[in-house]
This record gives structure tokens, sequence and C-alpha cells, in this order.
């Protein structure tokens, strides 16, 4: 691993890096357990000026040509390919992502800027002539204004990726306050966009802690506010925006199932398994937390498997290519999701592999914990109620998929599942009945494409409309109908007073 000196990071207000606020906090390499740089938290100043600068730039950018903010749009992924690499980078040494798992989530975060750059078609409202006599109808998609957007230390490219190109696309101008524990990528990031030709003020980033947050959801002059985090700070992000007659979407936290039919292909369903769960150190939001297994055969057979397996997991510093998965976040986390073990063990699941000991030799002080497989669990446990985001793989036994279905549908959360099997009458039943959001047939994370939406059901998502995709045009616009007729100016017309047909 590289040595690195303290670094600082700042917020981006106006076209302008800024390196100041009301406190700095330190950011901590996970890899290594130490501080690395440090970031500027806004205070209410900055985060005053961010909103300012957006608001001076929009009526301009508004009234821009959709086809130009296209090919901004355009040039914006060809940059981000281009540095791929310093991406790359940036996001192992603060949330200690393996590479290939971070050029992963680039790619999928790319994907959402190249749809962004289809916006002429995907602006383009409705029209029909002669609606009544000599009356023309037709819509308009009008941006918003001012919008924010606040995101998770999970996928620091990934997500804001999701969220601003679409609405600058729009026409909007956009607040981006990003997670204060892995900063740089997020930053580096909206550097490169305004390389690519954004005007001075059209993309801010500040840095900062629940004030900062605060403030955008309080501020008149923030439109609309879009949030991906746990779900009690979803569900008060969702809140307060609405009280402060913000539009909002507040993606929130998961506990996916997935259900294992006997007549699975078992060594291909512990392989999608064992990628799903343990993957980015099982933080993510569409993580395969519990495996629900039909039968107690199937069940034996599917913890025999993923056990033999995961023998050959390889956990360490984000530097090495050939590890299969990185730290978590924190010190904190790491505690936090070793009591998650540690209660299991004593509320009575078994713990089958265990992954509190972990460790990489040459990083002794590093967030490690390998991959941890716990059978016998039950609905009572709160390994199961509750979100771990780890790499932690909970088995569940049920008798009939029934009754598998009804554990996923009776959780609070509902944003991802899926189900491995042969039959296809089996996955029709399960795909139409199950009450989730995002459904695979064996496949163990589906996350839809750029031009379809993202988002859960339940306590997975606050809103009504879901993330990025068509969702996101509908999102980061609103709707103008307008009615127009030229009558003529030789025939006069008396008042009509019934409602017009």
């Amino acid at each position: 691993m590289k040595e690195t000196t303290m670094y600082e990071i700042g917020h981006l207000i106006n076209g302008e890096t800024s390196l100041q606020g009301k406190a700095k906090q330190d950011i901590y390499n996970p890899s290594t357990g130490q501080a690395d740089g440090q970031v500027w938290l806004a205070g209410e100043t900055e985060v005053a000026d961010a909103i300012a600068a957006a608001e001076r730039a929009f009526p301009a950018w508004r009234n821009t040509e959709p086809v130009k903010r296209a090919r901004i749009i355009q040039q914006f992924k060809v940059l981000l390919e281009a540095n791929a690499d310093r991406i790359v980078e940036l996001i192992g040494q603060e949330h200690g992502k393996i590479s290939h798992d971070a050029l992963g989530e680039l790619k999928r975060g790319i994907e959402n800027v190249e749809y962004a750059g289809y916006v002429p078609e995907l602006l383009k409202g409705e029209y029909s002539k002669n609606a009544g006599p000599g009356i023309d109808t037709w819509s308009e998609m009008q941006p918003l204004g001012v919008v924010a957007g606040i995101t998770p230390f999970n996928f620091p490219a990934m997500v804001p990726l999701w969220m601003y190109p679409m609405a600058i696309a729009c026409g909007n101008t956009f607040v981006l306050k990003p997670s204060e524990q892995d900063p740089a990528s997020a930053l580096f990031i909206a550097q490169l966009a305004l390389e690519a030709g954004l005007p001075e003020g059209v993309l801010n980033v500040v840095n900062g802690d629940k004030d900062a947050v605060g403030q955008l959801l309080t501020d008149d002059r923030v439109k609309a506010v879009s949030f991906v985090g746990s779900t009690p700070i979803a569900k008060s992000i969702y809140s307060t925006a609405n009280a402060h007659g913000k539009r909002c979407q507040a993606l929130g936290g998961a506990k996916n199932h997935a259900i294992v039919l006997p007549d699975a292909d078992m060594d291909n369903a512990s392989s999608a398994l064992i990628g799903a769960a343990f993957g980015s150190s099982g933080e993510r939001c569409m993580a395969i937390s519990v495996a629900v297994a039909v039968g107690d055969e199937c069940a034996d057979r599917l913890v025999a498997e993923l056990q033999t397996k995961m023998k050959d997991l390889k956990v360490g510093a984000y530097s090495n290519p050939d590890n299969d998965f990185g730290p978590l976040i924190s010190k904190a986390h790491h505690e936090k999701v070793s009591a998650y073990v540690d209660g299991a063990e004593t509320q009575g699941a078994v713990v089958v592999v265990d992954g509190r000991q972990a460790s990489d030799p040459q990083y002794p002080d590093g967030y490690y914990f390998g991959g941890t497989l716990l059978d016998r669990v039950t609905t009572g446990m709160t390994c199961y109620q509750e979100e771990i985001f780890g790499p932690v793989l909970c088995i569940v036994r049920c008798p009939t998929l029934d009754d598998a279905m009804a554990l996923i549908d009776d959780h609070i959360y509902g944003n991802g599942t899926c189900l491995f099997t042969r039959d296809g009458e089996a996955a029709r039943y399960f795909s139409d009945r199950i009450q989730v959001g995002m459904v695979g047939i064996n496949v163990p994370l589906p996350v839809p494409i750029a031009s379809h939406s993202f988002g859960g059901w339940k306590q997975s998502l606050f809103g009504d409309l879901s993330a990025y995709g068509p969702d996101a045009v509908r999102f980061y616009t609103q709707r103008k109908t307008i009615t127009q007729r030229w009558p003529s100016s030789s025939v006069r017309e008396g008042a009509s007073f019934s409602f017009p047909s």
C-alpha cells in the first residue's frame, strides 16, 4: 500500500474549492485503521453559499437547450472513464473496497450518466392537436430548481451518480452532501463534471454532518431532496422534507432474503450467495443477508456447500486485488457487527463459520471482519430482525415455499429478494406474489439497469418515486400542461358558464 500524507477535503461551491467550515474531522483508512486525511465540515455559511450559488445558476441552466446539457453529460462520462483508476484508488483508500469491486461500483454509476445523456428524448412531453375546437394541448416536463442529494458511505461514487447527472440534465441545479466518512471520490468526480463543461454553480458539494443535512431540508430554496441511508434516518429525512413542502425520495435499509428450493443448482446457488452476502463486506443495501432453505435436507446441503467454499475467502487491504473483500468502514461499525454475531450466538444460532477474528497481518489495526455463517436462525433473533450491514449470512429453515415467502412479506423491509430454483412455475408464482420491490430469479443481486428504476417497498423506500431511471425524470421535473386557442378576431363570442367539455 502506498504511503500517504495527511490531506484535506473541502467543498465545491460555485466552481471553487473551499477549505473552511465549522470544524475538521478525521478521515480513516479502514484497511490500516489510521487517519490519513481530514474533511472540513460545512457550517451554516458554507451550506447557504452553496444553495445561493445553485439558485443563481438555475435560470440560465434551465434555459440551456437539453441537447447542450446532454453533450456536457456525455463529456462527463468520457472523463469518468478516463479517470477510473484514480477514482477506484480514492474509493479504496477511504472505504476499503477492493479495486475490482470499486470499479464495478463506478461502472454502474457511469451507466446512469450515460442514461442521463439521452435527456432530450426523455424530456419530450405529450401533444394533442384539436383537443377541442381549435384548441391544442400539450405537456412539458419542467425542472424544479435547486435540488439536493444526501448520500451514504457505502457507495461514495455510484449513489451520487444516481442523482445529480439526471437532475442537472433535466435543468435543475444541485447541492450534494456526501458521507463525511469517505468524501474524496465524490468531490473528485464533481470536479470532473465541471471540467466537462458544467457552468459554475450548477453542481455544488458541501461536506458536513447532520447540521448541514438539516439546513438543506429546511431551506425554502431547496425544492427536492434525494436520500440514501438507514431506515430511521430515511424516515426522518422524508418527514422533515415534507413538513417543509419539499419533494422527497428517501431510500432506507434492507433485509434481503434469498429462498433456496430443493431443486436449485446448489453449486451455483451457494457461489452466488457467497458473492451476494460478502461482497463489499456486506455493506450494501442489496446484500443478501438471509438465505431461507426450504426443507432440512436442502438446508443441510446449502450449509455444507457454503462452509466449504467460505474457507477460500480472502479478506484484506483494498490495495490487493486478489482479496475478495476488504475491511468494514470504521472501528465503531466493526464493534456493532461483532455484537450482532455475539447476540445471535447467545440467542441460539449456530456459528458455522466465524469471521470475528479476521485480520490482515500487514495491517493489524484494520477493521477486518471475515465472512460469517449463522445457521438455525429464527425470526425472533435480533440478527434476523435488524440490518447488520456486514459480511454475515443467516440461514433460516422453512418447510414450504409459501412459509418462506410469508417470512419475507412479514418483514418490515422490502428492498430486494431472489429465488434459486429450476422450476419455472415456482419462479413465476414467487415473482408475482412476493411483496418486495426488486426481485431476482437465480440472480442474487437484482439491481436494475440504468434504464429501469431502483427502489424497494415498505420501510425500504419513503416516497412515491424510485431512484434513477424513468422515475428520476419524474422526480426531478414537474409536469406543466398548456391548453392554447387562438380565436378569430372577426368573430365575437359571448361568455360561457358551462364547464368546458
